[in-house]
């Protein structure tokens, strides 16, 4: 009898709180940073794909770049994709993204001006097909704890929910991998992991969902029909009690499970979570 030779997958899921140094610097440089802290990521992990939450594209606030392109480079990734889910800045003033398919951009996109704000990915696997799944926002916002912009303790502010969708990728290699980033209000987030999933169903491909679930205690597990890959406290960054960041699968064709173990950045109240997948 010949067996197959397995598939394997490198992938990560991180949030990059925009790029943000923590603790917080008067005056930060938000490109040399970003290349720095992508280094330490692409080091460690030697990702086949890199799943980005929080991420920002010509913003002023973090430099004037895109973010998604920038750790695509510094991490030797090919292809990447970045979704825009609103225009402006979160926090202060911004419209939805009406059209989500048309505003991809991609490695093969012109560049763009437009400041915004979203989700992307970053893959060294060729790209087959990009789907987009909307999955709605909380109608209420809540106060969130942040760091103090001099970096000493922390603070409330008060947040109101942005809309949320998924960025999928299906790859030549037969993965299937997804990038989210839910809602932070309880309930709402439970919703929309379970109306992402029932939809991830109708599509082709190994599925890999990741990204940053803001449910705590594998909470994902228990509510939805995929299981976590892996347990590991991922907030905050300089600290972490609490597991929000989540690479999961309904392990229909997975072999073997190899957590990477973690790595401290230089950015970012998350810390990067990481395995190595094989499939036969």
């Amino acid at each position: 009898m010949v067996v197959a030779s397995a598939k394997s997958m490198r992938i990560i899921s991180w949030n990059l709180l925009h790029g943000q140094v923590i603790p917080p610097v008067g005056s930060q440089n938000w490109q040399a940073d970003l290349i720095t802290a992508a280094g330490q990521v692409g080091g460690n992990y030697k990702a086949d794909f890199v799943s980005l939450q929080e991420v920002d594209c010509m913003q002023p606030r973090s430099g004037v770049i895109n973010q998604t392109e920038l750790i695509a480079q510094s991490m030797g990734l090919k292809y990447w994709a970045y979704l825009p889910t609103i225009s402006g800045t979160p926090g202060e003033s911004w419209q939805r993204i009406d059209n989500l398919t048309q505003s991809i951009i991609t490695q093969d996109s012109p560049a763009t001006n437009q400041m915004t704000y979203g989700i992307g990915f970053a893959t060294n696997q060729e790209i087959k097909k990009i789907y987009v799944k909307q999955l709605g926002r909380s109608v209420i916002g809540m106060p969130l704890l942040i760091p103090k912009d001099n970096g000493k303790g922390v603070r409330f502010i008060y947040v109101k929910d942005e809309p949320r969708v998924a960025l999928i990728a299906e790859l030549a290699n037969g993965f299937t991998i997804t990038t989210t980033h839910l809602s932070f209000v309880p309930g709402v987030n439970i919703f929309q992991l379970n109306r992402l999933i029932s939809y991830l169903k109708t599509l082709p491909g190994e599925q890999i969902l990741t990204g940053d679930l803001n449910l705590p205690g594998n909470i994902p597990t228990k509510v939805s029909r995929f299981k976590s890959l892996l347990s590991q406290a991922t907030y905050p960054s300089w600290n972490p009690k609490i597991q929000f960041d989540y690479i999961m699968s309904p392990k229909s064709k997975i072999l073997e499970v190899t957590p990477i173990p973690t790595l401290k950045s230089d950015i970012s109240d998350h810390l990067p979570i990481g395995v190595e997948i094989k499939l036969q």
